[in-house]
């Protein structure tokens, strides 16, 4: 479940990390998001822990040359 919260966050700061988010194709909440979990630790829900597993076991899996070109066919 997630939750809606606010923060004060100076503007520099806000704006390095929007730079940070684009250049990793992340939204501003997926990459905060992100950093909290790497600094506090990761917990994954049950879709990631599912996906983990199939991967894991080498079921079809589509090797990716090209980031851009895959993510554009999503």
């Amino acid at each position: 479940m997630k939750v809606q919260t606010a923060f004060r966050l100076d503007q520099e700061l806000i704006d390095r990390i929007k730079e940070k988010a684009k250049a990793q194709k992340r939204s501003l909440n997926n990459y905060v998001e992100y950093l909290l979990y790497k600094e506090v630790g990761d917990i994954p829900n049950e879709t990631t822990k599912a996906a983990i597993e199939e991967a894991r076991k080498g079921g079809d899996l589509e090797a990716i040359e090209d980031l851009d070109a895959f993510l554009d066919r999503l």
